[in-house]
C-alpha cells in the first residue's frame, strides 16, 4: 500500500501527491517536506522495531521505501531550485545548465508516474486472468465422432512401407516428342528428288511433285526447289490461269 502523508493543503498517498505536484494542481511553496519526511521516518522506525520484536526481517516494503525516497529526493531538488535568488548576473551556461536539472527533476517524476500506471495496469491484467481457468478434460463422448481418425486401421508396417515409397527416387518419365519433331527437309535435296522425277523434256505438274507429302513444310521445301531451278534454268514453268496449277518441264542439259 503507498505511503500516506497528511498536511494542511493535501491528505493522501505519496505518489498521488508527487502527480498533483506535478500537473501544478498543488502549490509545492504550501508543501513541508520537513513534516512528510519527519513522519515517514517515525513510521520506518515503528515498522522496524515492530519487525525487531518479531523476530522477522520482511516487515519493510523496500520497493516502496525506494520509491518514497526517490519521490522525496525529486522534490526536495525541485523546491531548492525554487527557493534559490534570482541569479540575473550569472553565466549564461549556468542558467541553462540550471534549467536542464529542473527538466531532469521533471522526468524523473514523469518516469515514476509512467511506471506506476504500468504496474497498476499489470496488476489489473493479473487479477483479472486470475478467474480465467485452462479446460483440463477432454472432449466430451458425443463430439468425438465429429472429427475422422484418420489413422484409422494403420499400422506401423503400413507408415514403413509409406516412408519407404516417399523416400524412394521416382523415375521420370519421357515424353514421345516423336510427332512433334520437325521434319529434316532441305531445299538441295528437293532440287535432287525433282530433276530425278523429271523425264528430260518432259513435264509434270506441281500436285504431281506434292500428292504424297504430307508435312506442310515439305510441300513449302519443294516450292522453293522449284523456283530454284527455275532461277538455274534447269526447268521452265508454266502457268494457264491465276492461282491454277504449275506445271514444270526439264529443260535440256
Amino acid at each position: 500500500m503507498p505511503y500516506a502523508v497528511q498536511t494542511e493543503v493535501f491528505e493522501g498517498p505519496f505518489d498521488v501527491l508527487s502527480r498533483l505536484i506535478l500537473d501544478q494542481e498543488v502549490d509545492l511553496y504550501e508543501i513541508s517536506l520537513t513534516n512528510i519526511v519527519d513522519s515517514y521516518l517515525t513510521e520506518m522506525e515503528r515498522i522496524l522495531s515492530g519487525a525487531a520484536n518479531d523476530g522477522n526481517n520482511s516487515g519493510v516494503d523496500l520497493e516502496l521505501a525506494t520509491e518514497f525516497l526517490l519521490i522525496a529526493a525529486t522534490l526536495v531538488e525541485l523546491k531548492t531550485r525554487r527557493l534559490l535568488p534570482d541569479r540575473t548576473d550569472g553565466d549564461l551556461d549556468e542558467e541553462f545548465g540550471l534549467w536542464e536539472e529542473r527538466d531532469l527533476l521533471l522526468s524523473r517524476l514523469l518516469e515514476c508516474k509512467t511506471f506506476k500506471t504500468a504496474a497498476s495496469i499489470f496488476r489489473q491484467m493479473s487479477h483479472q486472468a486470475s478467474f480465467a481457468y485452462s479446460r483440463t478434460a477432454g472432449p466430451e463422448d458425443k463430439f468425438l465422432a465429429i472429427a475422422p481418425d484418420l489413422l484409422g486401421g494403420v499400422t506401423g508396417e503400413n507408415l514403413g512401407w509409406a516412408l519407404i515409397s516417399a523416400l524412394t527416387p521416382k523415375m521420370i518419365e519421357k515424353v514421345d516428342l516423336g510427332h512433334v519433331t520437325p521434319v529434316a527437309a532441305s531445299v538441295t535435296d528437293a532440287m535432287f528428288e525433282i530433276i530425278e522425277e523429271l523425264p528430260v523434256d518432259g513435264s509434270v505438274s506441281f500436285k504431281a511433285l506434292t500428292d504424297g507429302l504430307v508435312d506442310r513444310i515439305e510441300v513449302v521445301v519443294r516450292f522453293l526447289a522449284i523456283l530454284e531451278l527455275f532461277k538455274q534454268g534447269q526447268i521452265e514453268l508454266s502457268q494457264e490461269q491465276r492461282f491454277g496449277d504449275i506445271t514444270l518441264t526439264r529443260l535440256a542439259d
